[in-house]
């Protein structure tokens, strides 16, 4: 069995292969992870950054990826404007999407990552609106969740990057790396 975690650069989409209809490919796990065998277990949306976990082992796949498990993924996300304490509340209790409510989420204003790597291409940056970032915790894995999530109660997401997926931490790997465990 191999299992490995890979920090995915913005921009790569989470597959081995671009199966998309637009004019040149783009960028695929394959230009980072020649191991044979090994598939993401859970998918990071092309415009997020941050851990996934490639494995072998389709059962594990299952417990990560698949929703009645409930795996906890953390994510440090910057957003447009302060974020306050009624957003925060709002997040925690959970938000009702046009899919249905959210799980309750654990959701706190942090500091920006220590580790944090400069993106390419940068974020967009307004002089008059300042940004905040938060850490949010969910057990879900809905299409664009945290996006929608934080656009939901007001702070729209300028960056997005998962930090843990279970008793996984990003730490101190950096974009386009990946190590076994």
């Amino acid at each position: 069995m191999t299992t490995i975690l890979f920090n995915k650069p913005y921009g790569v989409l989470s597959q081995f292969t671009d199966t998309g209809t637009e004019g040149s490919p783009r960028p695929t796990l394959s230009a980072y992870i020649d191991l044979p065998g090994v598939y993401p277990a859970g998918r990071l949306d092309r415009d997020s950054e941050g851990l996934m976990v490639l494995t072998s082992d389709g059962a594990l796949q299952a417990r990560i990826a698949h929703p009645k498990f409930k795996a906890e993924k953390t994510y440090w996300v910057q957003v447009e404007g302060e974020i306050d304490d009624t957003a925060l509340s709002a997040l925690r209790s959970g938000v009702t999407l046009k899919d249905g409510p959210t799980r309750p989420a654990s959701a706190q204003r942090v500091d920006a990552p220590e580790a944090l790597w400069p993106r390419d291409p940068p974020i967009r940056v307004r002089k008059s609106v300042p940004d905040s970032w938060l850490a949010l915790t969910i057990t879900e894995g809905r299409n664009r969740q945290v996006r929608r999530m934080t656009a939901h109660v007001g702070y729209p997401t300028l960056r997005l990057i998962r930090a843990r997926i279970g008793n996984w931490h990003l730490d101190d790997l950096a974009p386009g790396t990946w190590r076994s465990i």
